[in-house]
Protein backbone atom coordinates (compact mmCIF):
# COMPACT_ATOMS: atom_id res chain seq x y z
CA UNK A 1 0.00 0.00 0.00
CA UNK A 2 2.99 2.22 0.83
CA UNK A 3 4.60 1.58 -2.78
CA UNK A 4 1.46 2.31 -4.28
CA UNK A 5 0.41 5.56 -2.39
CA UNK A 6 4.43 6.38 -3.04
CA UNK A 7 3.42 5.86 -7.45
CA UNK A 8 0.22 7.60 -7.18
CA UNK A 9 1.85 10.61 -5.81
CA UNK A 10 4.97 10.76 -7.74
CA UNK A 11 3.14 10.34 -10.38
CA UNK A 12 0.40 13.36 -10.16
CA UNK A 13 2.93 15.43 -8.69
CA UNK A 14 5.05 14.62 -12.35
CA UNK A 15 2.42 15.01 -14.66
CA UNK A 16 1.20 18.05 -13.38
CA UNK A 17 4.51 20.28 -13.38
CA UNK A 18 4.89 22.63 -16.51
CA UNK A 19 7.60 21.10 -19.44
CA UNK A 20 7.40 20.16 -23.49
CA UNK A 21 4.30 18.01 -23.01
CA UNK A 22 2.10 20.79 -21.32
CA UNK A 23 3.46 23.25 -23.94
CA UNK A 24 2.71 21.08 -27.17
CA UNK A 25 -0.90 20.31 -25.64
CA UNK A 26 -1.58 23.83 -24.87
CA UNK A 27 -0.27 25.17 -28.18
CA UNK A 28 -2.49 22.61 -30.29
CA UNK A 29 -5.43 23.32 -28.43
CA UNK A 30 -5.24 26.75 -28.40
CA UNK A 31 -3.84 26.90 -32.10
CA UNK A 32 -5.72 23.95 -33.86
CA UNK A 33 -8.81 22.57 -32.11
CA UNK A 34 -10.09 20.66 -29.40
CA UNK A 35 -9.65 17.51 -31.12
CA UNK A 36 -6.02 17.69 -31.80
CA UNK A 37 -4.92 18.84 -28.40
CA UNK A 38 -6.62 14.97 -27.23
CA UNK A 39 -4.97 13.54 -29.58
CA UNK A 40 -1.52 15.20 -28.85
CA UNK A 41 -2.83 14.27 -25.14
CA UNK A 42 -3.52 10.68 -26.31
CA UNK A 43 -0.01 10.55 -28.45
CA UNK A 44 2.16 11.70 -24.75
CA UNK A 45 -0.20 8.53 -23.22
CA UNK A 46 1.83 5.97 -25.86
CA UNK A 47 5.06 8.05 -25.00
CA UNK A 48 4.99 6.99 -21.77
CA UNK A 49 4.23 3.53 -22.62
CA UNK A 50 7.28 3.35 -24.20
CA UNK A 51 9.43 3.87 -21.29
CA UNK A 52 7.69 1.67 -19.15
CA UNK A 53 8.38 -0.91 -21.52
CA UNK A 54 12.29 -0.54 -21.86
CA UNK A 55 12.32 -0.10 -18.12
CA UNK A 56 10.64 -3.21 -17.39
CA UNK A 57 12.49 -5.28 -19.63
CA UNK A 58 15.95 -4.28 -18.32
CA UNK A 59 16.96 -1.24 -20.64
CA UNK A 60 16.58 1.15 -18.51
CA UNK A 61 18.91 0.23 -16.13
CA UNK A 62 21.27 0.22 -18.88
CA UNK A 63 20.70 3.83 -19.56
CA UNK A 64 20.75 4.46 -15.81
CA UNK A 65 24.30 3.10 -15.76
CA UNK A 66 25.10 4.20 -19.47
CA UNK A 67 26.02 7.98 -19.35
CA UNK A 68 27.09 8.19 -23.45
CA UNK A 69 23.64 6.40 -23.79
CA UNK A 70 21.98 8.93 -20.98
CA UNK A 71 23.57 11.42 -22.89
CA UNK A 72 23.06 10.57 -26.71
CA UNK A 73 18.58 10.21 -25.97
CA UNK A 74 19.24 14.09 -23.96
CA UNK A 75 20.85 15.14 -26.85
CA UNK A 76 18.21 13.77 -29.45
CA UNK A 77 15.23 15.34 -27.06
CA UNK A 78 16.81 18.32 -27.23
CA UNK A 79 17.21 18.50 -30.84
CA UNK A 80 13.60 17.57 -31.37
CA UNK A 81 12.68 20.14 -29.10
CA UNK A 82 14.72 22.64 -30.63
CA UNK A 83 13.60 22.21 -34.36
CA UNK A 84 9.69 22.17 -33.21
CA UNK A 85 10.30 25.39 -31.61
CA UNK A 86 12.05 26.99 -34.22
CA UNK A 87 9.44 26.27 -36.64
CA UNK A 88 7.00 27.76 -34.28
CA UNK A 89 9.10 31.30 -34.26
CA UNK A 90 9.18 31.43 -37.82
CA UNK A 91 5.08 31.71 -37.86
CA UNK A 92 3.84 34.85 -38.82
CA UNK A 93 1.24 37.12 -38.94
CA UNK A 94 -1.55 36.74 -41.90
CA UNK A 95 -2.66 39.68 -43.56
CA UNK A 96 -6.48 38.77 -43.76
CA UNK A 97 -8.18 36.33 -41.98
CA UNK A 98 -7.77 33.96 -43.70
CA UNK A 99 -4.42 33.98 -43.95
CA UNK A 100 -4.72 33.41 -40.22
CA UNK A 101 -6.42 30.27 -40.30
CA UNK A 102 -4.33 27.51 -38.76
CA UNK A 103 -3.14 24.36 -41.51
CA UNK A 104 -5.48 21.90 -39.21
CA UNK A 105 -2.87 18.51 -38.18
CA UNK A 106 -4.19 15.23 -39.29
CA UNK A 107 -5.37 12.71 -36.31
CA UNK A 108 -1.87 10.37 -37.16
CA UNK A 109 -0.05 13.77 -37.04
CA UNK A 110 -1.50 15.47 -33.97
CA UNK A 111 -1.01 12.16 -32.15
CA UNK A 112 2.73 11.28 -33.39
CA UNK A 113 3.50 14.62 -32.43
CA UNK A 114 2.50 14.15 -28.37
CA UNK A 115 4.31 10.70 -28.93
CA UNK A 116 7.36 12.19 -30.01
CA UNK A 117 7.53 15.15 -27.82
CA UNK A 118 7.49 12.59 -24.87
CA UNK A 119 9.55 9.47 -26.24
CA UNK A 120 12.27 11.89 -26.84
CA UNK A 121 12.02 13.76 -23.61
CA UNK A 122 14.98 12.57 -20.83
CA UNK A 123 13.00 14.16 -18.11
CA UNK A 124 10.42 11.26 -18.77
CA UNK A 125 13.29 8.64 -19.30
CA UNK A 126 14.75 9.82 -15.92
CA UNK A 127 11.50 10.01 -14.14
CA UNK A 128 9.93 6.66 -15.12
CA UNK A 129 13.45 4.92 -14.90
CA UNK A 130 14.09 6.49 -11.10
CA UNK A 131 10.48 5.37 -10.31
CA UNK A 132 10.78 1.66 -10.81
CA UNK A 133 14.37 1.69 -9.71
CA UNK A 134 13.96 3.20 -6.10
CA UNK A 135 10.40 3.19 -5.04
CA UNK A 136 9.06 -0.21 -6.93
CA UNK A 137 10.71 -3.02 -5.05
CA UNK A 138 12.35 -5.78 -7.07
CA UNK A 139 9.52 -8.22 -5.32
CA UNK A 140 6.36 -6.59 -6.65
CA UNK A 141 4.97 -8.71 -8.91
CA UNK A 142 5.43 -8.16 -12.52
CA UNK A 143 1.61 -8.01 -13.00
CA UNK A 144 1.65 -4.81 -10.32
CA UNK A 145 4.41 -2.91 -12.08
CA UNK A 146 2.50 -3.70 -15.39
CA UNK A 147 -0.04 -1.83 -13.82
CA UNK A 148 1.99 0.71 -12.18
CA UNK A 149 3.07 1.47 -15.81
CA UNK A 150 -0.28 1.91 -17.20
CA UNK A 151 -1.45 3.98 -14.51
CA UNK A 152 1.36 6.29 -14.90
CA UNK A 153 0.32 6.24 -18.91
CA UNK A 154 -3.20 6.62 -18.22
CA UNK A 155 -2.84 9.81 -15.44
CA UNK A 156 -0.49 11.43 -18.36
CA UNK A 157 -3.22 11.26 -20.91
CA UNK A 158 -5.77 12.14 -18.85
CA UNK A 159 -4.59 15.76 -17.26
CA UNK A 160 -3.27 16.32 -20.84
CA UNK A 161 -7.06 15.91 -22.03
CA UNK A 162 -8.03 18.25 -19.48
CA UNK A 163 -5.30 21.20 -20.30
CA UNK A 164 -6.69 20.36 -23.51
CA UNK A 165 -10.70 21.05 -23.15
CA UNK A 166 -9.68 23.67 -20.95
CA UNK A 167 -7.65 25.25 -23.31
CA UNK A 168 -9.58 24.75 -26.40
CA UNK A 169 -12.75 25.96 -24.87
CA UNK A 170 -15.18 29.11 -25.24
CA UNK A 171 -14.29 32.77 -26.82
CA UNK A 172 -11.49 33.04 -25.32
CA UNK A 173 -9.66 31.01 -27.51
CA UNK A 174 -11.60 32.69 -30.62
CA UNK A 175 -9.58 36.12 -28.83
CA UNK A 176 -6.52 34.34 -29.08
CA UNK A 177 -6.56 32.81 -32.78
CA UNK A 178 -5.97 36.53 -33.96
CA UNK A 179 -2.76 36.48 -32.31
CA UNK A 180 -2.14 33.37 -32.93
CA UNK A 181 1.59 34.32 -34.48
CA UNK A 182 2.50 35.80 -31.05
CA UNK A 183 1.40 32.79 -29.24
CA UNK A 184 3.15 30.28 -31.42
CA UNK A 185 6.49 32.55 -31.08
CA UNK A 186 5.93 32.28 -27.35
CA UNK A 187 5.46 28.66 -27.12
CA UNK A 188 8.27 27.77 -29.42
CA UNK A 189 10.51 30.18 -27.76
CA UNK A 190 9.87 27.81 -24.85
CA UNK A 191 10.40 24.48 -26.28
CA UNK A 192 13.84 26.34 -27.85
CA UNK A 193 14.54 26.60 -23.95
CA UNK A 194 13.53 23.52 -22.78
CA UNK A 195 15.89 22.40 -25.81
CA UNK A 196 18.66 24.54 -24.82
CA UNK A 197 18.26 23.59 -21.06
CA UNK A 198 18.74 19.65 -21.89
CA UNK A 199 21.63 20.29 -24.08
CA UNK A 200 23.73 22.33 -21.65
CA UNK A 201 23.00 20.11 -18.40
CA UNK A 202 25.73 18.43 -20.39
CA UNK A 203 26.88 14.43 -18.09
CA UNK A 204 24.35 15.39 -15.24
CA UNK A 205 21.02 13.08 -14.28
Amino acid sequence: MTELIAVITITLLAVISPGPDFAMVTRNSLMLSRRAGVLTALGIGLGVLVHVTYTLVGVGLLIQQSLWLFNTIKLVGAVWLVYLGVKMLRSRAGGTPVDRRVIPLSDIAAMRTGFLTNVLNPKTTIFIVSLFMQVVGPETPLAVQIGYGAFISVAHMAWFSLVALGFSAGAVRERLLAVRHWIDRVFGGLLVVFGLLLAATGGNR
